[in-house]
């Protein structure tokens, strides 16, 4: 009796969506590496309506079935904020998450494929869920590593079968690790202290009574530090919004470290307690008890985890004395509030591999690349 075949379609219901969310917790349901995130925070994410990325983009869902039953899912998605930039007809796929057949595989890039081509595009990039300032690429090192806030998961089969359907390597991304041991100053005490003694340079912790205000201006502290990086592309206005109010149950105000140089925010480290060990046990549910359990462990402050997503510093500090120092008085100023929050490790991610300058920083408060994770590139003929 022949196999049936795939049959890959678009998410067209309400039930489609609920599959394509609840999939990859029935393909990683035994991964030590894997957390599933909250379903009510995926809806909104992959919603047209709620999500501001697709105000300035198109995109499509797909469904892998096999006999009825799902065993893959991927996204085709044209940013034009990345075609007014890059001039390149480029063209992502993102939310890749697929049984270990190479059938499969093949449907799943193959309808991708077909999507951007039908919409012009000469390449395609991946993955992006949905752009580079969400999650980003396949992991291909540190499968049973700490689940960390906005940072996917894949089993060990999906970077072969990508370069099994054409794929090839674009960049690596790390994502480095720091624990009460190796937690360090970077360069020397005098260093430190004469920094620390400019009365230009002022360090402070986020306002949370003048939240919003802050956190945008962090946030185009970011898309200015990070503007010349590969494939960046910067929040728009709606999308600066949207992250401070999705970041505002995480923040405690004394893990963000605000640098100001002559009264003018210039450097930024934004470090989140780690919703994904709060939500360890929640299977993406947050009813009809799961939210009481999160607001508790997350007012208690009961995790040992965090992450920072956002740190940098404006681009004309960069290559200058000045700039040199504002990153490690940044660390140097959060080591504290993080040990006495009870923190024991942070994750700084994600960062490009050929970013020296970065990883060279990252590495001297003892930083270790623990994760990796692969972006790919194939040309549509």
């Amino acid at each position: 009796m022949p196999r049936p075949v795939v049959v890959v379609e678009a998410v067209a219901s309400a039930q489609d969506l609920k599959d394509f969310i609840h999939f990859p917790k029935r393909l990683y349901a035994r991964e030590k590496g894997y957390v599933a995130p909250l379903d009510l925070e995926r809806a909104e994410t992959l919603s047209r309506r709620k999500n501001p990325y697709f105000q300035h983009a198109e995109g499509d869902l797909f469904l892998a079935r096999r006999d009825g039953q799902v065993v893959g899912r991927i996204s085709a998605q044209l940013c034009d904020l990345h075609e007014k930039k890059y001039h390149d007809q480029t063209g992502h796929f993102g939310w890749l998450d697929a049984a270990n057949d190479a059938e499969v595989f093949e449907a799943l890039t193959g309808t991708a494929e077909r999507w951007l081509k039908a919409r012009g595009a000469k390449r395609v990039l991946g993955p992006f869920s949905f752009s580079s300032n969400e999650e980003c690429g396949i992991l291909i090192r540190g499968f049973e590593s700490t689940p960390m806030l906005m940072m996917p998961f894949h089993q060990p089969h999906h970077d072969q079968r990508l370069l099994d359907c054409g794929y090839h390597k674009a960049k690596d991304l790390y994502a480095y690790t720091v624990d009460k041991a190796s937690y360090q100053a970077v360069g020397s005490s005098r260093m430190l202290d004469k920094a620390m003694a400019d009365e230009r340079i002022r360090l402070r912790p986020l306002d949370m009574k003048n939240y919003k205000r802050d956190l945008a201006k962090l946030l185009e502290v970011f898309n200015d530090a990070w503007s010349e990086n590969w494939e960046m592309v910067p929040f728009t206005q709606a999308e600066i919004e949207a992250a401070a109010k999705s970041m505002k149950p995480l923040i405690d105000p004394d893990l963000v470290v605000i640098a100001e140089v002559d009264g003018e925010i210039a450097g930024m480290l934004v470090c989140l307690p780690n919703l994904m060990e709060a939500i360890r046990d929640l299977d993406g549910h947050l009813l009809p008890f799961g939210w009481v359990k999160l607001l508790w462990r997350l007012k208690r402050k009961t995790l040992r985890t965090a992450r920072v997503p956002l740190m940098g510093i404006l681009r004309k500090h960069h290559n200058t004395l000045l700039g040199a120092v504002l990153l490690p008085l940044m660390f140097h100023k959060l080591k504290e509030p993080f040990f006495a929050r009870g923190l024991e490790q942070v994750e700084l991610s994600w960062i490009l591999e050929d970013n020296l300058p970065m990883r060279r920083v990252i590495e001297g408060v003892g930083g270790k690349v623990y994760k990796t994770y692969r972006i790919y590139e194939k040309a549509l003929a």
